[in-house]
């Protein structure tokens, strides 16, 4: 993840309590594309493939947005995006989290915690019974976080796909 202009001691002043959660305006959408398609690309060496899925998915997102039973969360620090998560409907019992991702200055303060227990207190309060996600098992951090919060792997998969060989993984908690 890139774009956060801060300076090297700007970025070392962010703390956990300083970061705003919220709703997405104009030109959030955008941006959580531009993230995961540079960012993955700098990381994992994933290809344009990946960017166009997440626009899909934040396309799909948008026009179809079921607000009473949906949510994407934008966080914030001094004016300056540095993740986001999305929570959507896949079925009546069944919230699914979607595109977590943090700008690397974001990363190692709980904040990816932070937003995914924004997504599953949202699950709970609507009445969900569980809560999905599909990751990559490359994607270690995102993993162990999914872990601590009692998500568990349901299912393994290798594929090829954004130009790499990679596996993919379906996790499930139960609200």
């Amino acid at each position: 993840m890139t774009m956060c202009p801060e300076t090297p001691n700007d970025a070392a002043a962010m703390q956990l309590h300083d970061i705003v959660l919220r709703a997405p305006q104009a030109g959030d959408m955008g941006w959580v594309v531009q993230q995961h398609g540079e960012i993955y690309a700098r990381e994992y060496g994933w290809n344009a493939e990946f960017e166009a899925l997440v626009a899909e998915i934040v396309a799909k997102f948008v026009r179809k947005l079921q607000p009473d039973w949906e949510r994407c969360w934008i966080a914030e620090w001094r004016g300056e995006r540095v993740g986001s998560v999305f929570l959507v409907r896949q079925s009546r019992h069944v919230a699914k989290l979607r595109m977590l991702i943090l700008t690397p200055q974001a990363r190692g303060m709980g904040l990816g915690g932070r937003l995914t227990d924004e997504c599953i207190a949202f699950a709970r309060q609507k009445g969900y019974k569980k809560m999905r996600l599909w990751t990559n098992s490359c994607l270690t951090s995102a993993r162990a976080l999914y872990v601590k919060r009692g998500f568990k792997l349901l299912e393994s998969e290798p594929y090829r796909g954004f130009g790499q060989d990679l596996v993919g993984e379906t996790w499930a908690l139960e609200l």
